[in-house]
């Protein structure tokens, strides 16, 4: 707005600011230096943090203990499998004897036939559930040998983290899109493992 007195012009936010008093440059800094530090502040205290990131994929690539733990699980199940197909093997002779037997039989023996039958594929069921189902004995040693692995790493990369003075660790196989290869602590976890295995 121009002053009619002077010709000079003026901006006015209210009565208490204008340029000829000053007010509202001192605003107009403190405003500035507010905004400044909101700013400022969380870069200042995020870069006082250290972060860096593992490739927990490649160090359960590279890590012998994992590799040896999927052999020994596979060498299981493969056991697991052999005995399954041996009773199944059992199985499905005696349902071709019985088929075989079964016209020319007496209704005792087809009866006992299909409660054998029966009997062995009940066998065959529980067999599967003790096995390899949900609660079975390969899920369960799978879970420990992931556990303590795990374990193994957590310990790792919290020395890692100690010793080299790092705030946060995160696992960048999850959902790393970019990191520094600088920030990359893959090999120092690596090496750490095998230093205490």
């Amino acid at each position: 707005m121009v002053n009619p007195k002077d010709g000079k012009l003026q901006l006015h936010l209210d009565n208490n600011f204008n340029y000829e008093t000053g007010g509202i440059v001192k605003l107009k800094r403190e405003t500035i230096a507010f905004l400044l530090i909101l700013l400022l502040l969380p870069m200042l205290a995020f870069s006082q943090n250290k972060i860096g990131y593992i490739a927990s994929e490649r160090v359960r690539a590279e890590f012998e203990e994992f590799q040896e733990a999927e052999a020994q699980l596979q060498l299981d199940f493969r056991k697991v499998q052999e005995e399954y197909q041996a009773m199944l093997v059992v199985l499905d002779s005696l349902k071709q004897a019985y088929e075989a037997q079964r016209l020319m039989s007496s209704p005792d023996w087809r009866t006992s036939k299909e409660n054998e039958i029966a009997s062995k594929e009940q066998q065959l069921q529980q067999f599967q559930a003790q096995k390899v189902g949900p609660e079975g004995e390969l899920y369960r040693k799978q879970a420990q040998m992931e556990y303590e692995l795990l374990s193994k790493v957590k310990t790792a990369v919290d020395n890692v983290a100690i010793s080299k003075g790092y705030d946060f660790i995160f696992d960048g196989s999850v959902s790393l899109l970019y990191g520094k290869p600088t920030h990359d602590l893959t090999d120092d976890v690596l090496f750490e493992l095998r230093k205490t295995k």
